[in-house]
């Protein structure tokens, strides 16, 4: 709202059940606005943590997909045996799969993977993460 009073940024749609009221005044509630100009945004890093794994594989599985079991987080190429911690080495696995394929590449335990593990963009990890998209953002997040 601050950016449209100052003529920074112009109202593109409105939310149509709410409003921001003043004493003497009402505005419509914004839920899309256009910048006048360009503002570069710093590149978002996504920080590899358990929470943030679990998130990129939809809490499920990546050996058997289920999504109803305690998890853990496996290492695709053991820490043992020179696997690192990175995005495209960690993958959700439930207690079962995890301790089945123990400290062995998932080719050496006949287990395959239902994902490939990968650095999630920021754009989809946002939209994955909002449990609810406004209508109004559709056409701007490239959404049906």
């Amino acid at each position: 709202m601050i950016l449209i009073i100052l003529h920074k940024a112009e109202l593109v749609a409105s939310n149509q059940n709410k409003q921001i009221r003043t004493v003497s005044r009402s505005f419509p509630w914004p839920s899309v606005i256009r910048l006048k100009s360009y503002i570069a945004v710093p590149y978002k890093n996504i920080i590899l943590t358990r929470k943030n794994i679990l998130k990129r594989d939809g809490h499920k599985c990546a050996y058997c997909g289920r999504s109803d079991l305690p998890f853990t987080i496996d290492h695709v190429i053991p820490k043992a045996r020179g696997g690192k911690d990175t995005w495209e080495n960690l993958v959700t696995a439930c207690l079962r799969c995890n301790n089945k394929k123990g400290n062995r590449t998932p080719e050496e335990a006949n287990m395959k993977l239902r994902v490939v593990p990968h650095k999630p963009n920021f754009i989809v990890f946002l939209l994955k993460s909002v449990n609810r998209v406004d209508e109004n953002w559709k056409p701007y997040l490239f959404m049906k």
